[in-house]
């Protein structure tokens, strides 16, 4: 099987021809004799004496392919598991720092909205093996954080920064179409899903709303959406609500009816307190769990260990024979 090779140091390699000098070389003795004529031809002597030049080739190569660094290519290899390709779309707005209204313990106000999502989403990444994820925030407007990747430290770091200081207002439109925008142009690993963490709605336009709709169809995402509710505020899931005459329905309520119109798979969720807020993650982590194909980058193997041992063995050899040589005739 061939192998092809790359190196981090290629300009070592100029120093080969200088590995042959043994070759070319003779040997300086300790001890001169006038004349050696009348002796036999000790064909074994000669043989032994070419072996260890070549042997004294072989491990100056060694050595200097050592410190070329060879390595493989990285290798992508497709495997099988259970999981899914994620988008995380957080609520980056003021109102994230506001606590849940069931936060507060022994008369002292407990986490924030954002800490408690991030807490929990960290939970929720850990537990997930298999999975790629993606993360977009949105207050004003989207901000893109990572695109769909499976290094794990990237996406961590990024969920644990969301628990500092929020912005302004609420462009929750601008957030679902930039997530959904993560998943154009990456293979479809056979299960797709947008987890939309907001303490609200609000207000999309027409074209959004198309747009959404078009993108979430065609890219194969389903979407879950986890309502932070205010404290004392309206339920999403309120179908007894009517709102005061030539008053418009409440922005998240708008925004449930919209969903549910969307072709794509569709789950809503509400959480008063951070047990409901983790009972809800918990519920789509068990339902994101399909078999799904992804890839597992294999790093390249580093010969340089293995040229310095053998360069290390042979001159191990040299010395012994260089110990086991007789260096007078008595």
């Amino acid at each position: 099987m061939n192998i092809p090779l790359f190196f981090n140091s290629p300009w070592a390699l100029w120093l080969m021809p200088l590995a042959f000098l043994p070759l070319v070389l003779n040997r300086t003795f300790t001890q001169r004799y006038s004349w050696v004529a009348m002796l036999p031809k000790d064909r074994l002597s000669d043989l032994i004496g070419l072996m260890l030049k070549v042997l004294a080739v072989l491990a100056l190569l060694m050595i200097i392919l050592g410190l070329a660094s060879p390595h493989s290519q990285q290798q992508s290899i497709e495997r099988i598991g259970v999981g899914a390709q994620i988008t995380l779309v957080l609520d980056r707005s003021a109102s994230m720092d506001d606590p849940f209204s069931g936060g507060e313990v022994n008369g002292k106000v407990g986490e924030t909205k954002s800490v408690a999502a991030s807490r929990l989403l960290t939970d929720f990444l850990k537990s997930r093996q298999n999975d790629m994820f993606g993360m977009i925030t949105f207050s004003n407007s989207a901000m893109y954080v990572l695109p769909l990747t499976e290094n794990r430290e990237a996406i961590l770091a990024a969920v644990q920064a969301t628990a500092g200081n929020a912005l302004f207002q609420t462009n929750i439109g601008s957030g679902i179409t930039s997530g959904a925008g993560l998943f154009d142009k990456v293979p479809d690993s056979g299960s797709r899903a947008m987890i939309l963490i907001s303490d609200g709605g609000g207000r999309i336009d027409i074209e959004t709303q198309q747009k959404i709709r078009d993108w979430l169809d065609r890219l194969h995402i389903g979407l879950y959406w986890i309502v932070l509710r205010q404290p004392g505020g309206l339920s999403i899931f309120d179908t007894s609500y009517v709102p005061p005459e030539d008053a418009v329905l409440p922005p998240q309520i708008e925004l449930n009816a919209f969903f549910k119109t969307l072709n794509s798979p569709f789950h809503a969720y509400e959480a008063d307190d951070p047990k409901s807020l983790a009972a809800a993650i918990a519920d789509i982590n068990r339902k994101e769990k399909k078999p799904i194909r992804y890839h597992e980058q294999i790093p390249g193997y580093d010969f340089s260990s293995a040229c310095f041992l053998l360069a290390a063995l042979m001159i191990g050899l040299l010395l012994g024979v260089k110990f086991l040589e007789v260096r007078t005739w008595d």
